[in-house]
């Protein structure tokens, strides 16, 4: 606690643009459009890179904020004050830190493909502002930044040392992951209704861990269907490219944002639309992008 009320004492309006940019590297809808981008339009290899550390990651550090359950640093002390409008995006619990879990499972990827000196630095540098604008912006501890940044580092690293050799791996070999994955996302949910029914957490500390769960289980089968039946490619002239990128982003939104407002928030409202809007990016519209295109 004492760093962060040393970060406190320095703060002033120009480091809380900075580090209110910095932390946006780590939100969801900036990783989520990226991978979009790159899935649609760029490189579907470079997008699966990412998306595979990005949610592997995410499920370990959901699962581990509903098992640990740690307040965050203005509950603990009153004398933390978070800057305004960064309580707004720091939802469940504080261990381990999401925004550093996003922001590391992006840029780690991303040094890992480029595998240039000014990507690994830059990615670094972005890694370390999102790490230290949570600890600024009062809402996390260093043991919540740097926890999260080892366990998504090392996921991270794991999926690119790795992935050429599951991307030619077989449909056998894919089944099984694809397998592994739905079973991790299920057994959290369970695990997660669990510990709402013993009433050890509230929905609103568990509703992340029910979409982290949702949106794996998009992925795993989307990824799945995409590469055995329909395997698109993103290439296409410019205008068709910015078609494709307005209207799946569009329809992403609403899946995403239309059941919250016909039923108010449940874990199976957000297991779903989370659920359905991954499929819809990894799937279902490279089906249809493939059969317009064709």
């Amino acid at each position: 606690m004492e760093l962060l009320k040393s970060l406190q004492e320095i703060r002033n309006p120009v480091l809380d643009i900075i580090f209110k940019i910095f932390t946006l590297f780590g939100e969801e809808l900036v990783i989520t459009a990226i991978i979009c981008i790159l899935f649609w339009c760029i490189s579907k290899r470079s997008a699966y890179i990412i998306a595979f550390s990005f949610f592997l990651s995410g499920l370990v550090v959901q699962g581990l904020k509903i098992t640990f359950r740690v307040d965050r640093p203005w509950i603990k002390d009153s004398s933390i004050v978070p800057v305004d409008g960064a309580v707004k995006t720091a939802t469940s619990y504080s261990f381990p830190s999401g925004h550093t879990q996003s922001g590391t499972a992006l840029f780690t990827s991303v040094a890992a493909i480029l595998r240039k000196k000014w990507a690994l630095v830059l990615s670094s540098v972005i890694i370390a502002g999102v790490m230290i604008s949570r600890m600024y912006l009062g809402v996390h501890t260093p043991v919540d930044v740097l926890v999260s940044f080892i366990i998504t580092f090392l996921l991270s690293a794991l999926v690119s040392g790795y992935y050429e050799k599951i991307e030619n791996a077989d449909l056998k070999v894919k089944r099984i992951i694809t397998t592994v994955m739905i079973v991790v996302c299920i057994t959290l949910i369970v695990y997660d209704l669990v510990l709402m029914n013993m009433g050890l957490i509230e929905y609103e500390n568990a509703g992340d861990c029910f979409k982290a769960a949702g949106a794996g289980l998009g992925f795993s089968l989307g990824w799945y269907l995409e590469t055995k039946y329909v395997n698109f490619s993103p290439k296409a002239c410019w205008w068709k490219q910015i078609i494709k990128l307005v209207i799946g982003i569009a329809v992403a939104f609403v899946l995403k944002s239309a059941p919250k407002l016909i039923s108010d928030s449940s874990f199976l409202v957000d297991v779903t639309r989370y659920f359905v809007t991954v499929l819809w990016i990894t799937f279902l519209y490279p089906l249809i992008i493939k059969k317009l295109w064709k």
